[in-house]
């Protein structure tokens, strides 16, 4: 017989919480994950690929975490590529094509042989609740299960609504029931709910598709995994093409506008500013001749295609009209229809930054209930929120990750502290630090926390302690060797394409020239490590040495007000010299901390010293009694 008695119970499948029920139960708390169908458990329910701009970054911080999203893509990708590679080292970012079908089998399998967790296939109708603290769960079964912490990870499952022309279908994802006695409880409970909308695009069959036509992209030769774990990449790799759309296209798409449900009314809910419908971008963009299609297959054992960058909630025969206008697309056939989706989210000011809700106390949640978009953001949050979920449960405090040392603290402090009003969706421009949070320094900056938690093994922590010793090493050695520039070397260097020396110099300063390869300097002997991760870890920190010190003095400035807490109790109509705007800012964010209040638009650095002020006296009070 199941107990129906938990530290922690989480609730739903996805991305968020896949992440949130995994690292509770690594962390010893006797963990449930509820979902409506344990055979969709990791579903990638738009795109197949994981990573892309600042969403890789996400990846490997939660794999430096020891979270399970970067080893599932690594064992179950089909292409990997780095992007953004003509441009600076702070915006490279992993991305790759995944066989959907194994992620999901992938991921079902590690949880269910995850020690401390059960997994159980049900709805969830409502919480339990003693005045404002959750007690547990009761289920569309009529099940009653008992837990110190909730997280809820809905995805696009409260209120969910299909839309595809004129039809419209309650679903939270086509073929499943949407949510809708918890969208309806979460209102009651007094929650700020809002509405948002994502869609997705129409999938094809690739027997149609003439790829002779198209551009193809082949992976990268010498991918970095995403993970720690992952020792080597599979080697049964696809292809992927790009195509664009066309005036014709276009033509075609405005003729039938009327039918889309965006632009009838129909629609209410804000959908994402930067991945929008082609409806949208025909609009917007009218002078545009074209838009690219980039070409993603969504594994080894299917004819599907995945066509990325045209979403659409255009009816069915609309959208094969418009499809075979496309160059290669002339006689495709669809295997499904691409579709708008309309669903409920919580503004997350609602959330402290352990995404613990500040109605209800131990409530947690996490992914696209938050207001965001992704797989990527979804996992991050579930993470932290399964983590503190489970620090909770065994009341111990908080883990808060700040802005200034990762992308999930960039994450997590920009939608508790601003909230959103739109999908939110990751970029790389949002972090001050960009270059100081860099993919390749991910387990540098977090893997010592995943290990304190306990998610990170002794081998994998012995493993990111070796790399660092590594590191050291080399960076020790070239300020030790200098290059003199005799003929011998300076016709070793010629013939690896490398720029010769007509002075003393050192290896490092050598180095920090633009047209100089670390890998290269390995290669005629001058450097010895043999891991290419750590030798362009290397030559990052040694090219961006001025600039990555100039943002570590600011990091500093802005650290110690993100450990500054703002106690619960604390009325800010009481703090004399705050100005009423000030006060009803305060109120509205009800913010955790001093660098939370600082960055909340209105706050003036005067009104933060006041509250510093304030703090530090309440501090001195205690301590003296």
């Amino acid at each position: 017989m199941r107990s129906l008695n938990y530290d922690v119970v989480v609730v739903g499948g996805g991305h968020a919480g896949c992440e949130a029920a995994s690292a509770a139960a690594r962390m010893g708390q006797k963990t449930l994950l509820i979902t409506m169908s344990l055979d969709r458990i990791g579903q990638m329910s738009c795109n197949p690929a994981i990573g892309g701009t600042a969403k890789g970054h996400l990846v490997k911080e939660i794999d430096a975490l020891g979270g399970e999203m970067g080893a599932a893509i690594d064992e179950c990708g089909i292409q990997f590529r780095m992007l953004n590679k003509s441009k600076g080292p702070a915006i490279w970012s992993s991305r790759a094509q995944a066989d959907m079908e194994k992620y999901r089998l992938h991921m079902r399998k590690v949880l269910e042989q995850t020690r401390n967790l059960d997994l159980l296939q049900d709805t969830v109708s409502s919480l339990l609740l003693e005045e404002n603290k959750v007690l547990g769960i009761k289920t569309g079964l009529e099940q009653t299960i008992h837990a110190k912490c909730v997280v809820l990870t809905t995805g696009t499952f409260l209120n969910g609504l299909i839309h595809i022309g004129e039809k419209r279908i309650t679903s939270g994802r086509v073929g499943e029931p949407a949510s809708l006695e918890l969208a309806e409880a979460l209102k009651l409970y007094g929650f700020q709910v809002g509405r948002m909308k994502t869609g997705t695009t129409p999938r094809l069959d690739a027997r149609t598709i003439d790829f002779s036509q198209l551009e193809k992209q082949d992976s990268d030769p010498d991918f970095t995994p995403f993970s720690m774990k992952t020792n080597s990449l599979p080697t049964d790799l696809v292809s992927c093409y790009i195509t664009h759309t066309n005036e014709k296209t276009h033509d075609v798409i405005r003729s039938h506008m009327h039918l889309s449900p965006l632009y009838s009314g129909v629609i209410t809910g804000i959908g994402p500013r930067y991945c929008p419908s082609i409806e949208d971008k025909v609009v917007k963009f009218p002078d545009k001749i074209s838009h690219q299609i980039f070409i993603e297959p969504e594994g080894l054992g299917t004819h599907e295609i995945y066509p990325n960058g045209i979403s659409t909630s255009l009816p069915l025969h609309v959208q094969e009209q418009f499809l075979r206008t496309i160059k290669g697309f002339e006689n495709v056939v669809l295997m499904k229809p691409g579709y708008a989706i309309e669903y409920d989210f919580v503004q997350p000011t609602e959330l402290h930054p352990s995404l613990e809700t500040k109605k209800i106390q131990n409530l947690y949640l996490a992914g696209q209930i938050n207001g965001t978009t992704g797989y990527e953001e979804a996992a991050a949050q579930g993470l932290l929120a399964g983590i503190n979920a489970a620090r909770k449960a065994s009341n111990k405090s908080p883990f808060i990750l700040s802005r200034t040392e990762s992308y999930i603290g960039v994450l997590i402090d920009d939608l508790t502290t601003l909230g959103t009003n739109e999908p939110y969706r990751m970029f790389t421009s949002r972090a001050e630090n960009r270059l100081k949070l860099r993919e390749d320094n991910a387990t540098q900056r977090l893997t010592p926390y995943g290990y304190e938690l306990g998610l990170i093994s002794e081998e994998l922590y012995q493993k990111h302690s070796k790399k660092l010793e590594q590191l050291e090493l080399e960076r020790s050695h070239i300020k030790k060797v200098w290059l003199n520039p005799t003929p011998e070397l300076n016709q070793t260097l010629l013939e690896a394409n490398l720029p010769v020396v007509s002075t003393n110099i050192s290896l490092e300063a050598y180095l920090r020239r633009p047209e100089v390869n670390a890998r290269i300097l390995k290669d005629v002997g001058l450097l010895h490590c043999l891991d290419l991760d750590v030798l362009r870890r290397l030559e990052i920190e040694v090219k961006y040495d001025g600039y990555i010190r100039r943002e570590e003095a600011q990091c500093d400035k802005r650290k110690h007000l993100d450990h500054i807490w703002i106690p619960e109790n604390l009325d800010f109509c009481s703090v004399s010299g705050l100005s009423k705007e000030v006060v009803e800012k305060l109120r509205k964010h009800n913010p955790s901390t001093l660098g939370q209040a600082s960055r909340i638009s209105g706050i003036t650095p005067a009104a933060v010293t006041l509250l510093m002020t304030v703090i530090n006296q309440r501090l001195s009070q205690n301590c003296t009694l």
